[in-house]
């Protein structure tokens, strides 16, 4: 019988594709980040006043669209994290905060728990999986809400919920990713976090046969031990 710590351990990152990635700060500073053996390094810093330079067009609109996957579990962006409103609105409680260099906002209003994931291919996102359903599970048994985000809250975040769903409620990946794309239609894990959620699926359905073989073993050495008696 596998254990979670298990399951993530059987997926192999080497043919990821590394590449970089584009965070805003809690100061609004946009940067470009990459990993090398070191750790992270910001490679570029994105200048707000060159839209022209840059080839597109800054959105500097706030994303407080809040995605309600349970009563109890929502998704949503640094914004809405930002935003005290929206958080009473949703009578959120517990704020798991994965994103890299956004500060939590309101620390003594919520019970917070603050994980720097960087939104690259290569991140093993299944390795905080054990972590996160932890703090979701203790705000569930609370009776709490909690709002899980990153900066954008369309590829960590919404990767972490997907994950959550398919190991809490036993589904697949297909039907845990549909329900939270309905709930927040703008996600977008990258590819990377998308082929771990994938092998994660795998893994789980493997263990699954495991764990049928051995009750049916279990279940035949009953038997035969019925029968000699």
């Amino acid at each position: 019988m596998y254990s979670l710590c298990q399951e993530i351990q059987a997926f192999s990152r080497e043919k990821l594709r590394k590449q970089r990635t584009r965070v805003t700060t809690v100061t609004g500073r946009k940067i470009v980040e990459a990993r090398n053996e070191a750790g992270v390094q910001v490679v570029a810093e994105v200048e707000p006043s060159g839209a022209g330079a840059c080839g597109f067009v800054q959105d500097l609109s706030s994303d407080l669209q809040v995605g309600v996957l349970k009563p109890w579990l929502l998704l949503g962006s640094q914004d809405a994290a930002h935003d005290l409103d929206v958080l009473k609105k949703h009578k959120v409680t517990h704020i798991l905060n994965v994103a890299y260099g956004v500060e939590n906002a309101f620390p003594n209003e919520f019970t917070y728990k603050s994980i720097s994931i960087l939104d690259l291919p290569e991140t093993s996102i299944l390795s905080y999986f054990p972590e996160c359903f932890e703090f979701i599970e203790q705000a569930k048994m609370k009776d709490g809400v909690v709002l899980v985000h990153c900066n954008a809250g369309v590829s960590r975040a919404a990767a972490i919920v997907v994950g959550f769903l398919m190991n809490s409620e036993e589904i697949s990946f297909s039907s845990a990713f549909t329900l939270v794309k309905n709930a927040r239609p703008s996600i977008r894990p990258n590819s990377g976090f998308m082929e771990q959620l994938r092998t994660y699926q795998e893994v789980k359905e493997s263990n699954m046969w495991d764990k049928l073989s051995e009750l049916e073993q279990e279940s035949n050495l009953q038997v035969a031990n019925d029968g000699q008696m």
